[in-house]
């Protein structure tokens, strides 16, 4: 068979027609990163690159006026075109008509897009924050029922402050439906008196993970919600817009538990201060009187008619009763300041529990309290507590009530 010699202009045209005659060429959605962006006459230029291989990119003036997006180096996009061939290099090339940003690239855009939004409307703005309560009686905690942020929650809220009663309303914290379960909690609490805070979180995850967070059915809950918030999604680095407009944003769930509660150990603190502020300034009081004292009697003995004498007597006798009165009666104040503040903290021990009648029921360690007869198996190692003791005890059976 004869060849027939070819300019290398005539092999790219030809090329070209092959190409530009494919069916499946004419209509590809091509996924890549932008790199070597840059503008040359009214055309935008940029090449695709995955981690094998890179495709030169053109987009002219017409669909450029079309983009919906601001596209930058490093940005991960689908570009939709037809496949050709540059004559002048003979290189394939991809003739763009349209750019839409890829996978976790078009969430992020659209949380930029929303979060501005809220941020226009005031929903971020820190004069509208409701106030933390500082000592609250009852938390409504919002999170998944079976991961690690409700244990985290609930073993800080009970070893600062042993009395909290706590509320958990079940959600899912990811997926599809999410959004409108969190939402529908936040409502749900809010339809009761006597809850006075909400801890709404999760743990960890990526980006997409945490998108149910970033709705704006959620940003309006959260926004409308009569009790303060304190959201804690995922770890410290972690941003959602549930974040931006709940009372008060948490680093992760833990530190929300710590932030809602005062540990109990600063009012011990607290009570020790108040008697040795009390020690002090009654100790000041007597001090300054036995030096009043003392020198009303070196007056006395500098003057000897009887009658001077004599007032003086009455005189100091009724500084006398002064000082005591005046001393009984700031020592009486604080003593009952001091047996108020020890009642209370009594009343807050889960110790008085017992002394009615109930019992705690501890771990084989004797460490951590069982709650729940869910946590127990057959021939487990309990520890009963009672009010003058505790028994060491084998569980026989189990029984889980319906309700």
């Amino acid at each position: 068979m004869l060849l027939k010699t070819l300019t290398v202009k005539q092999v790219n045209d030809y090329l070209k027609s092959i190409v530009g005659s494919d069916i499946i060429l004419k209509h590809v959605m091509i996924k890549g990163e932008i790199s070597n962006l840059h503008f040359r006459g009214q055309a935008l230029y940029f090449t695709l690159v995955d981690e094998y291989s890179s495709l030169k990119c053109v987009m002219f003036e017409e669909y450029i006026n079309d983009l919906k997006i601001d596209v930058k180096n490093g940005m991960s996009v689908i570009a939709t075109g037809r496949i050709s061939v540059y004559e002048k290099s003979g290189a394939f090339e991809l003739l763009v008509s349209k750019i839409d940003v890829e996978g976790a690239g078009a969430l992020f855009l659209s949380f930029e897009k929303l979060k501005q939004k809220l941020r226009n409307e005031g929903l971020f703005d820190s004069g509208k924050k409701k106030p933390i309560p500082k000592n609250p009686n009852k938390i409504g905690v919002i999170t998944s029922p079976t991961g690690a942020a409700i244990h985290d929650i609930i073993n800080i809220l009970r070893r600062r402050k042993p009395s909290i009663d706590i509320l958990v309303v079940p959600i899912l914290v990811q997926g599809s439906s999410a959004s409108l379960e969190i939402e529908e909690a936040i409502k749900k609490v809010n339809r009761r008196n006597d809850v006075d805070l909400i801890i709404l979180g999760r743990g960890g995850g990526s980006f997409e993970d945490f998108y149910p967070f970033n709705e704006e059915r959620v940003a309006r809950a959260i926004y409308n919600s009569r009790i303060p918030i304190i959201s804690a999604v995922g770890h410290e680095t972690d941003f959602t817009i549930a974040d931006f407009v709940a009372d008060l944003r948490a680093p992760t769930p833990s530190a929300a538990a710590e932030l809602a509660v005062t540990d109990v150990n600063f009012y011990n603190e607290k009570i020790e201060n108040y008697k040795r502020s009390l020690y002090h300034y009654a100790m000041s009081i007597i001090i300054d009187k036995r030096h009043h004292l003392n020198s009303l009697k070196k007056s006395i003995m500098s003057k000897n008619p009887i009658v001077k004498n004599q007032q003086l007597k009455i005189r100091l006798n009724s500084l006398n009763r002064i000082m005591e009165d005046s001393i009984y009666s700031v020592i009486n104040n604080k003593k009952f300041k001091y047996i108020s503040l020890i009642d209370k903290l009594n009343t807050l021990s889960p110790l008085n529990v017992l002394k009615r009648g109930y019992t705690l029921t501890m771990d084989k360690d004797n460490i951590r309290p069982i709650t729940k007869v869910e946590n127990l198996s057959a021939n487990d190692k309990i520890y009963v507590l009672f009010e003058d003791g505790e028994a060491k005890c084998t569980v026989n059976e189990v029984r889980i009530y319906e309700r």
